[in-house]
C-alpha cells in the first residue's frame, strides 16, 4: 500500500512541477525524495526506478551538468535537421508582431494580456462619419444598377466619396484625411458592405497601396504631394503586385527594374527602366497613379557593387510614357474596377522610388509589414459587413414568408441555416473588433490578419449559401430587387484575393505561427544562425520544459483536474478553461509535429492546415469572449454567445481528433490523443433548443436583432429602395400581424370564410365583411400584405433583354 501511495505521491509531484514548468530542480527532488522514501520503507525496486530517474533529470536537466555533454550533441543534430529559412521567409517572420495568438502557442494562455487591450470606442466624429456619410453613401447603391447597367459606382456617389475623403481614412488630418482608427475604418467598410462594389472601392485605397506605403516609408517630398491628393480624390491610387506568374508567391516577380541613365529634357537623369505586366489590379482603369512592385538590378553598378536589388516599390504616374493601363477584368458577380497594367522600356527617375534610394531592396519587408495590418481590416470587414445585412435580409424574409399557413422561420429545417448563419456573423464581429481594437493598441498582428481573412470569408461563403437556401425563389432570380444575388456570386472574389485561402490555411496560419509566435522556436534558429550554444542551451531546454508543460497541463485538465483561473462570469468562464485546456493540447500537438516531421511539416500541409485550424478556433473563441466580457448584454445574447463558444470548440477539437488520425508516427498519435483527450471529445456542437431560439430571436423585433444589425445602412430616407428597412419595419408589427393571421386562418379552416378565398387579402376581405376583424384591422393587413408581397415579388424582362448582340436572338415561338 505504501508503495502505491508512493508511486501516486511521485506522479502527483512531477505533473504539479510540469504543469508550473518550474524546471529540473523541483522535479529531481521530487524524484529523489520519493525514491529514497521507498528504498527505506517500501519497494527497492520503485526506489531504483525513481532514483534512476533523477539521476536522468540531473544529467539532462542541470545546466552545469548538461552542458558538457549533452547540449553540444543536440546543436550539433539541431544544426542539421531544422528547416533552412529563407531571406524571403525571415522577412515574412519578423513582419508584425506577435500578441493574443502567442499567448495560444504557449499553452497557458494569460486573459490579463487580452484584456489589457483596452477599447476606448470611437470618437465622436468617426460614429457621426458612420451614422450620416456612410448612410449616404449606401443610399446611393443598387446592386443591380451598379453591376449590370452601369459597370460601375454613379458619377454622384464618386462625387461624394472624394468630397467626404473616404480615400484618406488612414491618411492622418495634417495631410486631409480623416485619420481613423482601425476600428471606426472596419465599422465604415461594413455598413459600405451593403454593395460590394462599394465596399472595395473605398477598402482597397485604405488597405495595402500607395497610400499605406507613403505613410510609412514615403520620403518627405513624396508625402507631402501625393498625400493630401490621395485623401480628396485627386488621385486615384492602385498597386500593381500580382501577375500572370506571381500570385500567391509574390515574391516570384517576373516585373523587372533595370538602374540606367536617360536624357530627359536635355539633362542626363538615373533612374529605372521598367518591363513589366501586372493582372488583377483594383481600381488600376482609373487610376491616376500606380504603385508598382519590381526586381531592381544595377548591371552597370551606378547605384553601387550590388547587381541584384531586391524588390522594389515605385509610385508611377498614369500618364509615364510606355505604361498601358485602362483595360478591365470582369471579376466574377461584381464589376468593381479591375484591370492589368503593362509597360515596356518605361524610363522612371529614381524619386518615383517609395522611401527613395536608401529603400531600395526593402519591397518584400515594406508589403508584408502593410500586409499584416490591412489584411486585418478589409476582407474581415466586407465579410462581418456582408453578414450583418444577410442576417438582417433572410430574418425579416423568413419571418414573413409564410407556407403552410406558418412564417417560414418556425420550420426548424429553415431556422438551422439561420442560427448558424447569425452564429457565424456574431463571431466575425467580434473578431475583427477586437483584433482592429490592437491594432489601435499598437499591434501589427500578422498571423491574425491570415486568421481574420481565411476564416471570415469563409464564413461568408457559408452566410450567403445559408441565405440563399433560406431567400431560395427570391434571391436566385436577378433583377434590381434582388439584393442578394449578385453579391453571392461575387463572393469567390473575397476568397481568392489577398492571400488565396487554400494558401493562407494551409501554409501560413500554422506555418508562420509555429515559428513567430512559439516562444522558444525562433531563439533556436537565432542560436543556430549565431552559432551560438550558450543560447541554444537556454532556448532549447526552456522549448523542452514547455513541452512537459503542455502535456501535463493538457492531460490533467482533460481529466477536469486543476482547471486554471479565468477572469470572467460564469458564462463564459467555462468556455475561457476550455481554451486554456484546448491551448496546451495545441502547444504539445505543434512541438510534436514538428520535432517528428521537421523540415518536411513544409510538405505536409494537410496538417499544418489542421494546427492551423486549431490556432483560428482557439483565436475567433478568445474574441467572442473578449467582446461578451466586454460589451452591452442584451436579451437572448447569452444563447448566441453560447452557440457560437460550443460551435468554434467543437470545430478546433475535431480538428485535433483529425490530427491525432492523420500523424504518420502512430505511435505519437496514439499517446497524444490520451494526453489531449484522455478523456475523449469533449466539445459539443450545439444542441437544437440553441439554435430555435437564436433563429426566432433574429426573425422578430428584438434587442439581440437590434445588436446585430448595427452598423448598417437601415433606414428608410426615400433615396434608394432599402429592403433591410423594410423588414425592420414590418418586424416591428409583427406580433399584431400573426394574430390576425391565426383568427383569419382559423375561420377559413373552419368554412367561416369562403372556400374560394385562397390569397391572404381575399381572406382579410372576407374577414372584414363578416365583423371578424375591425375595420381599422382590414386597413393593417391591406397595408402590410402590399408591403409583403411586393417584397416577395421578382423581376421579369423583355425576352431579348439579355441579348448583347440583337441579331442572334433566336425566336423560338410566332411573335
Amino acid at each position: 500500500m505504501l508503495t502505491l501511495i508512493l508511486l501516486i505521491v511521485a506522479i502527483v509531484g512531477l505533473l504539479t512541477v510540469m504543469r508550473r514548468e518550474a524546471g529540473a530542480l523541483p522535479a529531481l527532488t521530487v524524484l529523489a525524495a520519493t525514491g529514497l522514501a521507498s528504498l527505506l520503507f517500501a519497494s527497492t525496486l520503485l526506489g531504483i526506478l525513481l532514483l534512476l530517474c533523477a539521476a536522468g533529470v540531473a544529467a539532462a536537466g542541470l545546466p552545469a551538468l548538461r552542458g558538457k555533454w549533452l547540449t553540444p550533441r543536440l546543436f550539433a543534430m539541431f544544426k542539421k535537421v531544422s528547416p533552412k529559412v529563407s531571406d524571403t521567409e525571415r522577412t515574412a517572420l519578423e513582419a508584425g508582431s506577435v500578441a493574443w495568438d502567442g499567448e495560444l502557442f504557449t499553452g497557458k494562455p494569460n486573459w490579463q494580456t487580452l484584456l489589457g487591450y483596452r477599447d476606448d470606442g470611437l470618437s465622436e466624429e468617426e460614429r457621426a462619419f458612420i451614422d450620416n456619410q456612410c448612410g449616404v453613401a449606401a443610399g446611393m447603391c443598387n446592386a443591380w444598377e451598379i453591376a449590370k447597367e452601369r459597370a460601375d459606382l454613379p458619377q454622384e456617389l464618386w462625387d461624394h466619396l472624394k468630397q467626404e475623403r473616404y480615400f484618406g481614412m488612414i491618411i492622418p488630418k495634417e495631410y486631409g484625411g480623416l485619420g481613423f482608427s482601425a476600428k471606426a475604418q472596419s465599422l465604415v467598410l461594413q455598413k459600405l458592405s451593403v454593395n460590394e462594389t462599394l465596399m472595395v472601392t473605398v477598402g482597397v485605397p485604405n488597405s495595402l497601396g500607395p497610400g499605406e506605403l507613403l505613410l510609412k516609408y514615403g520620403t518627405d517630398e513624396q508625402k507631402n504631394h501625393y498625400l493630401p491628393r490621395l485623401a480628396d480624390g485627386r488621385e486615384i491610387p492602385c498597386f500593381g503586385l500580382t501577375g500572370p506568374r506571381a500570385g500567391s508567391d509574390a515574391t516570384s516577380l517576373p516585373d523587372t527594374g533595370v538602374v540606367c541613365k536617360q536624357t530627359v529634357d536635355g539633362e542626363e537623369v538615373l533612374g529605372v527602366r521598367l518591363d513589366f505586366e501586372k493582372r488583377w489590379i483594383t481600381l488600376a482603369p482609373i487610376a491616376t497613379v500606380v504603385g508598382l512592385a519590381f526586381r531592381l538590378f544595377d548591371p552597370d553598378h551606378l547605384l553601387g557593387e550590388e547587381e541584384d536589388r531586391g524588390i522594389t516599390l515605385a509610385l508611377i504616374p498614369r500618364d509615364t510614357e510606355g505604361m498601358e493601363i485602362g483595360r478591365r477584368h470582369h471579376p466574377i458577380g461584381s464589376p468593381f474596377l479591375n484591370g492589368p497594367i503593362k509597360g515596356k522600356d518605361v524610363f522612371v527617375p529614381l524619386d518615383t522610388i517609395i522611401g527613395g534610394e536608401t529603400m531600395i531592396g526593402q519591397g518584400w519587408r515594406m508589403l508584408v509589414e502593410c500586409l499584416s495590418v490591412g489584411r486585418c481590416i478589409t476582407l474581415p470587414s466586407g465579410a462581418t459587413g456582408t453578414a450583418r445585412y444577410a442576417i438582417g435580409w433572410s430574418g425579416g424574409f423568413a419571418r414573413i414568408r409564410r407556407q403552410f399557413n406558418v412564417p417560414v422561420a418556425e420550420m426548424e429545417g429553415v431556422q438551422e441555416p439561420l442560427a448558424r448563419m447569425t452564429a457565424l456573423g456574431y463571431i466575425a464581429q467580434a473578431a475583427v473588433y477586437q483584433t482592429a481594437n490592437t491594432i489601435d493598441r499598437g499591434e501589427k498582428p500578422a498571423v491574425p490578419s491570415a486568421i481574420l481573412k481565411s476564416q471570415l470569408t469563409e464564413f461568408q461563403r457559408v452566410i450567403l449559401s445559408d441565405a440563399m437556401d433560406i431567400h431560395g425563389g427570391k434571391a436566385v432570380t436577378l433583377g434590381p430587387r434582388n439584393y442578394l444575388g449578385i453579391g453571392y456570386s461575387a463572393n469567390p472574389v473575397a476568397i481568392t484575393v489577398e492571400g488565396a485561402n487554400i494558401m493562407t490555411r494551409n501554409l501560413m496560419i500554422f506555418g508562420q505561427g509555429a515559428i513567430r509566435c512559439h516562444p522558444y522556436v525562433l531563439e533556436e534558429l537565432a542560436a543556430k544562425e549565431a552559432d551560438d550554444v550558450q543560447a541554444f542551451d537556454k532556448a532549447f531546454f526552456g522549448h523542452a520544459g514547455l513541452i512537459f508543460g503542455n502535456a501535463a497541463r493538457a492531460f490533467t485538465q482533460g481529466l477536469g483536474i486543476g482547471r486554471p483561473a479565468a477572469p470572467f462570469d460564469g458564462v463564459a468562464k467555462r468556455y475561457a478553461q476550455e481554451i486554456a485546456r484546448l491551448s496546451a493540447g495545441f502547444g504539445l500537438c505543434a512541438d510534436a509535429a514538428m520535432a517528428s516531421l521537421g523540415s518536411s511539416l513544409k510538405q505536409r500541409e494537410m496538417l499544418s492546415a489542421r494546427l492551423g485550424d486549431v490556432l483560428s478556433n482557439l483565436y475567433l473563441a478568445s474574441m467572442v469572449i473578449k467582446q461578451w466580457h466586454e460589451g452591452d448584454k442584451v436579451e437572448d445574447e447569452a444563447t448566441l454567445f453560447h452557440y457560437s463558444c460550443q460551435l468554434l470548440l467543437s470545430r478546433a477539437e475535431q480538428a485535433l481528433d483529425e490530427l491525432f488520425d492523420n500523424l504518420p508516427n502512430r505511435a505519437l498519435a496514439r499517446t497524444l490523443r490520451v494526453l489531449v483527450m484522455p478523456r475523449g471529445k469533449r466539445c459539443k456542437r450545439p444542441h437544437d433548443d440553441l439554435t430555435r431560439r437564436i433563429a426566432q430571436a433574429v426573425s422578430r423585433n428584438t434587442a439581440l436583432r437590434d445588436k446585430l444589425l448595427r452598423n448598417t445602412w437601415g433606414t428608410d430616407d426615400g433615396t434608394r429602395e432599402n429592403p433591410l428597412a423594410r423588414y425592420n419595419a414590418l418586424l416591428a408589427t409583427q406580433e399584431r400581424a400573426e394574430t390576425l393571421y391565426r383568427t383569419v386562418n382559423k375561420a377559413y379552416a373552419k368554412g367561416e370564410l369562403p372556400p374560394e378565398a385562397l390569397h391572404p387579402e381575399q381572406r382579410v376581405e372576407e374577414a372584414a365583411k363578416t365583423g371578424l376583424i375591425s375595420e381599422d384591422d382590414a386597413a393593417f393587413m391591406r397595408e402590410r400584405e402590399a408591403q409583403v408581397l411586393e417584397l416577395l415579388t421578382v423581376d421579369d424582362f423583355e425576352y431579348d433583354a439579355f441579348v448583347i448582340d440583337k441579331d442572334k436572338v433566336l425566336r423560338h415561338t410566332p411573335a
